[in-house]
């Protein structure tokens, strides 16, 4: 078996499972009503699916995709993101018109916890890489929430830009922020929450995906069918800044985004394309296109 990438059809209510190497689709599994992000579980022993529109979590088995699990709850309303804490053994969702955010166990998927943002459109979470705190992008709000995760405390909701979704926090660069509605990149300290940097972005960016070396990240912007590159490194007015040094055209929306474990390749899905950009990352360019159903988003990258 080779390496696969698992890409969600929010219009086909499937996932795809594609060769990462030829493109080929292996199979395509049925989900929930309008799948969007896709996690894979501790040791990828499981594969999690968001249904948004259908307020489902579907649990998939990578090496029979059985169905292992159909988990709901009455306070899912278009739940949205997802995070393992694989240490823990967690997977931390984010729940949009809720405003709650989950806590599951990746053994028995059952829900151990939640509790409201107290914010308007929790939409993204990511976690620290010391797993010790997660980040929740508030689109309505214009902040993000911190929490403790192991005391499930909020620590604070420090404002970043306009409509904020794309979310990740960097070793070195902090945490990046993507606010679609002004097209800006917020930098935050995670400790203090201070904003530290702000980035010009392309239209409407809706992702922040950092490279397995963490020199680069990725930042797919949606209404400028383009993806901002950052160098995490780069040096601007003599200090080191994350910033944007180039833009690499894609298909139509692009959204979903997810480099491979050694950094060679990055694939992008498009929406409106019905397609997955490949990007060699030597010389950070499109190289081909895999097709998929209607409206790919999420993805997800699973080695052999």
């Amino acid at each position: 078996m080779s390496d696969q990438l698992l890409v969600l059809n929010k219009d086909s209510d499937t996932m795809s499972v594609i060769d990462a190497d030829t493109g080929e689709t292996e199979r395509v599994l049925e989900t929930e009503f309008n799948p969007h992000e896709i996690a894979v579980g501790p040791d990828g022993k499981t594969v999690y699916v968001t249904c948004s529109l259908g307020d489902t979590l579907l649990a998939f088995d990578p090496e029979t995709w059985e169905r292992t699990a159909e988990i709901e709850h009455e306070g899912f309303d278009f739940p949205h993101g997802l995070a393992v804490r694989e240490d823990a053994g967690e997977l931390w969702l984010a729940s949009t018109y809720s405003s709650r955010v989950y806590v599951l166990d990746c053994e028995t998927n059952g829900i151990v916890d939640h509790f409201p943002t107290h914010q308007d459109k929790s939409h993204m979470v990511a976690l620290t890489p010391d797993e010790d705190r997660a980040f929740v992008a508030n689109i309505g709000s214009g902040n993000v929430t911190a929490i403790d995760c192991r005391q499930r405390r909020i620590l604070g909701d420090p404002m970043v830009g306009e409509e904020p979704e794309g979310i990740a926090a960097h070793p070195e660069a902090g945490l990046l922020v993507a606010n679609q509605e002004d097209g800006m990149l917020s930098v935050l300290d995670p400790e203090s929450f201070e904003q530290t940097n702000r980035a010009l972005l392309g239209e409407t960016p809706i992702r922040v995906v950092p490279s397995p070396d963490g020199r680069h990240v990725l930042v797919p912007n949606r209404e400028s069918n383009d993806v901002s590159l950052i160098d995490t490194e780069h040096v601007r007015d003599g200090e080191q800044r994350p910033w944007e040094i180039a833009r690499v055209p894609v298909g139509i929306w692009p959204g979903g985004t997810v480099f491979a474990p050694d950094g060679d390749r990055a694939f992008v899905a498009n929406n409106k394309t019905n397609d997955v950009s490949v990007i060699d990352c030597a010389n950070w360019t499109e190289t081909e296109r895999y097709d998929t159903e209607l409206h790919p988003d999420g993805i997800a990258y699973l080695p052999e």
